[in-house]
Formats: structure tokens, sequence, C-alpha cells
């Protein structure tokens, strides 16, 4: 048996050696930086756990051998899985790690905004003092806070909302909101009554954003806007029309459409946007956890057994 393990930042991968009992000559690594690097390395590799930068598109899967392909993630964007399943490839997927460090990062990035932690940095360490440029501020119990997407991290975001004393928390999802505390709503109402919307959606089969300029105009004045999920969910140019514009007034994104993403793309509203590397799921509790998982998965599919997060055909990753 061997595995190719390709595009992880590790330093190491004994973790998932000894979960997929393996020797060390019978896994190769490699950051899959180009196709052919990502072809030579998975040579002769019964599974492969990738990474979220190599792309498997058709070609690429079309000339691979493996039992299938594991992604290190809950996104799976960058694997064309029809293609593998014409392959006979099983394609597996880790959609349930990280909810704690995600809620946490989205809810984090959301009060640094509100309360214009940046700007009060920016205005003391060029020598100024006051609040004339900082204001107003609002208490949470005055504000209401909207969260797009109401699976397991969206249900654990709007709970720290909630705890934090907002008055109102509103949410959307295209299944049924059930949350104590939370008050069910269609996504025009989410973004036109929320003083801070969240994004924790899974994204939609045909890939267009859910945030586009006709949602943008329904923000409200002065709003925030947070993106932790998918960067395919914002068209990023309605966004930026919107920050100049204030509506919102300010966003936080940990995900881009591009990633990494130009840092001139931003450069006339930096002063109005947050941006993280797409680090919102990391700590090393986390890390560990996917790491796992993801090595069980694969250890699996070399057993002969089913995954336990298999990737659908017709399901569409954005």
């Amino acid at each position: 048996m061997r595995a190719a393990i390709i595009g992880v930042r590790w330093p190491d991968v004994d973790l998932e050696r000894g979960i997929l009992g393996l020797a060390e000559n019978e896994i190769v690594r490699d950051p899959g930086a180009t196709r052919q690097d990502l072809l030579t390395a998975a040579s002769g590799a019964d599974v492969i756990l990738a990474g979220p930068r190599p792309r498997f598109d058709a070609s690429t899967i079309e000339s691979l051998s493996c039992r299938g392909i594991v992604r290190y993630g809950a996104g799976y964007d960058n694997i064309d899985v029809a293609a593998a399943h014409r392959k006979g490839m099983v394609v597996g997927y880790v959609p349930d790690y990280g909810t704690e460090a995600v809620a946490l990062h989205a809810v984090s990035l959301a009060l640094v905004l509100l309360r214009r932690i940046p700007q009060a940095d920016r205005q003391l360490k060029a020598g100024e003092w006051g609040l004339e440029a900082l204001g107003p501020l609002h208490l949470p119990s005055v504000l209401t806070a909207g969260v797009v997407g109401f699976g397991r991290i969206g249900r654990r975001t709007a709970e720290h909302f909630i705890a934090l004393g907002f008055g109102h928390v509103l949410a959307y999802d295209e299944v049924e909101v059930s949350a104590p505390g939370a008050e069910p709503a269609s996504l025009q109402a989410v973004l036109a009554g929320s003083d801070i919307v969240s994004l924790h959606a899974s994204g939609v089969a045909d890939g267009d954003p859910i945030i586009g300029p006709i949602e943008i105009d329904l923000m409200k004045p002065g709003s925030i806007l947070v993106n932790t999920a998918r960067g395919s969910l914002v068209d990023t140019d309605a966004l930026l029309g919107g920050l100049r514009n204030g509506r919102p007034a300010a966003a936080a994104l940990d995900v881009f459409d591009q990633e990494p993403p130009g840092p001139d793309r931003f450069a006339d509203v930096a002063d109005r946007i947050i941006m993280t590397p797409h680090m919102a799921w990391y700590t090393q509790e986390t890390e560990l956890e996917l790491r796992t998982k993801t090595a069980e998965e694969a250890r699996r599919i070399l057993d002969g057994e089913p995954v336990a997060h298999p990737v659908p055909s017709m399901e569409v990753s954005s």
C-alpha cells in the first residue's frame, strides 16, 4: 500500500503514517505546486490525502490510478468530483471539524470591527488622541446580529452572539432554523435588518455568490459583513463597491474568491476591511482533529471500507 500526501503545511506526517499503518517509504509527500509535481508524487499511490491548493481537475484525475482522494477540510472545490467518480474513485472530506475555532474567529472579527479597534490603533500610533473620529459606538443590546447559514458553525456563532447580549439574532438557512434565541428570517430580512452579518453557508450548487450587488444594497448603512465560510459566497467587486459607499461600512474576510488575494485589489478600502489568511479554522487542537479524521478516512479506503463522509456526485462544492 502507498499513500501520497499533497499540499499540506505541517512539518511531518508521522500522525498520518501511524493511522494509515504505512512505513515511511510508503508515503510520498509533496507540495503539489504544479500538475506534474502532483502526478509524480501520486504515481502508484493507492490513496491521496489532499490540501486545499493542489488542483485535481478532470485531466489530472484521468492520469491518476488511486482508489480515492480525501480532502483535508470541509471544502472540495479543488477536486473534480464527477471526474473522480467516473474513474471509480472515492472522494472523501471532513465536514465536521473546527466548529468552535471558526465560530470564535467570526465573532472576534465582528467585535473588533464593532468596537472600531483597528481605527483606534491606527489613530493612537499616529499620535492622535480622542474619541471624536471613533464614534458612534453602540452596545450589543441595541444591535442585531445576523447569521447566514445555520449549520453547526452558524449555530455556534449565533450562540456566541446571544451570550454576548445582542438585542436580536436573526438566522437564515435553506432548511429549518431552530435554536433558542435565534429568530428565523429570510436572507433579505437578515441583510436588511442586521448590524452584523456573519456568513456560514456552504455555497450553492451553481456556484453563484449569494451576496451580490442586490444583496449588498440591502445591507444597512454602517453595518458589518464577516465571511469565514467560502470566498465564493461573496461577489468581491460588489462588496468593494458597497464599502466605498458605506453599505456595509466595514468587512472582515478570512476567505477569498482567489487565495491568496492580491492586496492591490483592496487598497482603496484598506481602512474599512480586515483580512486574515484563511485561518479561522486553525488551532493546534483543530489541526490535530483535521489530520486525524482525514487519515482515518484514507485508512478506510485502503481497507476497502466505506468512508464516513463521501462526497456525492450531484453535490457541487463552493
